[in-house]
């Protein structure tokens, strides 16, 4: 059942400025090439992790790490291939290429400020680590370097 707006939903929504149209389409549309580039970039993240760590990353191990089923890590391995960032070998596993480690380093550096900027706010660490999984695909680069100086401005 919808409410009806009260006085006070009405007061807020007058007083928030909608943004232009073409301001806001692009800040959707940005949010949405995003959302695209996240899938591989939490790919590349574990895959680096379990080659650095155990020498091989087989599907399997990926699909389990990212609690995915087997198929879903199968097609997510196949886009990757397709972006140029991985290759496959049949009983060897996926392998990152250069630009894919670079997109995995990339990653694990962003994640790593978005992290440490949720602790120095009191956030608990579990949470900052899992909060930080969503929060580091839409943080741009002007955000990061503002999450940077804080840290550093903190000591």
């Amino acid at each position: 059942m919808a409410r009806s707006p009260s006085a006070s939903d009405t007061d807020r929504s007058a007083n928030a400025k909608l943004p232009a149209e073409g301001t806001q389409a692009r800040r959707f549309g940005k949010t949405r090439s995003e959302q695209s580039t996240a899938l591989l970039e939490d790919y590349a993240e574990p895959i680096a992790d379990l080659l650095a760590g155990e020498g091989k990353a087989r599907p399997t191990d990926i699909a389990r790490r990212l609690g995915v089923s087997h198929a879903t890590a199968i097609k997510s391995i196949s886009r990757l291939k397709r972006a140029g960032l991985a290759t496959a070998r049949p009983y060897r596993g996926v392998f990152l290429t250069d630009q894919g480690h670079a997109l995995a380093d990339r990653v694990r550096v962003r994640h790593r400020l978005v992290v440490d900027v949720l602790e120095a706010l009191g956030v608990p660490s579990e949470a900052a680590e899992a909060d930080a999984e969503g929060i580091e695909h839409h943080v741009s680069e002007t955000t990061l370097k503002a999450f940077a100086q804080f840290l550093k401005a903190r000591g």
